[in-house]
């Protein structure tokens, strides 16, 4: 086990990513990174509009070239959703660290989204959101460590149980 390995979060828009991000570097003493603004600031553009006026292939490459550019330790690292098409992403990323999935019932998910056409979501038009989740969900189980189901949790109770696991399942020094 090495010390100060990252520990990444995946998960649908609106599970708690960025949340929780933040307060769980604070709880290790690690830097914390959000991929969607490093994106943002390397394209100089938002989201949506990289979505809306390059569509979503071309999304994802940037997400991925972003992604494999990464090169940090002891840092928190919150993903966008659709990271987890990427295999070499996804390798890339767990070669560093940890991956956390934060997981909510599409219901619970859907009542925290209040800006859904300009969140900058890559989902095809005309797909839902539930179909999304349900195409996403098995993504996440595969390329996850492991699954904290955060319906009923508090960002500080999500924060107690994903420190609790690194702890004790994967010795990191808490």
């Amino acid at each position: 086990m090495q010390e100060k390995r990252n520990v990444i979060l995946v998960g649908m828009p609106g599970v708690g990513k960025t949340t929780v991000g933040v307060l769980l570097a604070e709880r290790l003493g690690f830097a914390f990174m959000d991929t969607d603004i490093t994106i943002q600031t390397r394209e100089r553009r938002r989201l949506q509009q990289i979505i809306d006026s390059d569509g979503l292939t071309a999304f994802r490459r940037v997400e991925e070239r972003a992604i494999l550019s990464i090169s940090v330790y002891a840092h928190v690292i919150a993903t966008g959703g659709s990271v987890v098409y990427s295999e070499k992403a996804v390798r890339h990323l767990k070669s560093g660290g940890t991956i956390c999935h934060l997981d909510a019932d599409s219901d619970c998910l859907l009542s925290r989204i209040d800006n859904m056409d300009s969140r900058g979501i890559a989902i095809p038009p005309g797909q839902s959101y539930v179909s999304l989740y349900d195409e996403r969900h098995p993504l996440y189980i595969q390329s996850a460590d492991f699954t904290i189901a955060t319906n009923k949790l508090t960002p500080g109770q999500v924060v107690r149980a994903i420190t609790n696991i690194l702890q004790n399942r994967f010795c990191y020094p808490i």
